[in-house]
């Protein structure tokens, strides 16, 4: 695995009351940590740590002289527990119920703690990877200088956590679980209109059109790549966001949250609503002036913020270019 680290976390008790010992692995890229103002970015549900390089999941955002210039920052990047990504056995969990997206968030937390890290320029994360940085900058509202959640929200809506109860049965019911849950799974990050774009009632061959072809692909492209246990840990963590859970009211919980809040919502995300967003939006505003939203326009839904990238760059350029001076700063004060 390339330049994979590791952090074990002794005696960690979960949200669920259960004591366990576990191993975070992590990826730096740009940078030496301590040298340059870092960026966390949180992946996706089936993603991973590799952010940039061979086989890196945002390639097209960042790298060097890229919208996140990795001449000018630290990446961190760390694996959600139990993805699966470093192959070790001992690393799968089983007993997924007993974890939660605040889970993840304390976690990394203690990971962030273990590498002395005091403050973090960025946390970025799309959908899961972004309800995990909300979960985060609740759990440490001084610690992040601009908070980026893009096609997620603060909180598992009843549609979301509706899909995820498919998802689980799928996952436990069916005779091929990751190739089912996967085709489920696509039909929710696009569109109609995205789907008629790219395929127009087209066939294959005279019984297979050519939508069934591309749903059966990307489900089989899942299941050789990806494990069941990981999958079924990923969907729990997507169904239990909330930074309001056992804690009081939205409003108390984020407006106490210091970042600047940055929402990138998605104008067709038919699994994130972009409604939601902006009544987030609406509501914390005005309670914290230093929270803005940017909205992706595209057919392509939910999977926009990977496919539209000179949208989603144009919204991050102002975030990473302007600052970056006052942030060195910062890390220069810390230092000293």
């Amino acid at each position: 695995m390339i330049n994979l680290k590791h952090i074990t976390i002794a005696n960690y008790a979960t949200e669920s009351g259960k004591t366990t010992s576990l191993n975070l692995s992590y990826q730096t890229f740009g940078k030496p940590l301590h040298t340059a103002p870092i960026i966390l970015v949180n992946h996706a549900l089936t993603g991973n740590s590799n952010v940039i390089g061979e086989n890196g999941w945002w390639n097209d955002i960042i790298g060097e002289n890229k919208c996140i210039d990795t001449n000018e920052y630290t990446i961190l990047s760390f694996n959600i527990l139990g993805n699966g990504y470093d192959n070790k056995a001992e690393n799968i969990i089983e007993n997924y119920k007993d974890f939660t997206a605040r889970d993840i968030a304390k976690l990394f937390a203690l990971a962030i703690e273990e590498l002395k890290i005091q403050h973090l320029f960025a946390v970025i994360g799309g959908s899961v990877g972004g309800g995990i940085a909300w979960e985060l900058a609740a759990l440490k509202p001084r610690l992040i200088e601009h908070l980026i959640p893009i096609a997620t929200d603060w909180k598992s809506t009843d549609w979301v956590i509706a899909n995820c109860h498919i998802q689980d049965a799928l996952l436990n019911n069916s005779s091929q679980p990751l190739v089912d849950a996967r085709m489920h799974a696509m039909t929710l990050y696009r569109t109609p209109e995205s789907l008629t774009q790219k395929f127009d009632r087209t066939k294959k061959d005279e019984s297979f059109f050519n939508i069934e072809s591309w749903l059966s692909y990307h489900g089989n492209a899942l299941n050789d790549r990806f494990q069941v246990a990981a999958y079924k840990l990923m969907n729990q963590v997507l169904r239990t966001i909330d930074i309001t859970r056992d804690r009081n009211d939205f409003l108390d919980v984020a407006s106490k949250i210091e970042s600047d809040i940055h929402i990138i919502t998605i104008n067709s995300d038919l699994f994130f609503k972009a409604d939601e967003n902006w009544n987030t939006f609406v509501e914390l505003k005005g309670k914290k002036e230093n929270v803005n939203i940017h909205e992706i326009k595209s057919i392509h839904g939910h999977d926009a913020f990977l496919i539209e990238f000179d949208q989603l760059a144009r919204f991050l350029k102002p975030i990473f270019k302007a600052e970056v001076s006052t942030s060195k700063k910062k890390l220069e004060q810390q230092v000293a």
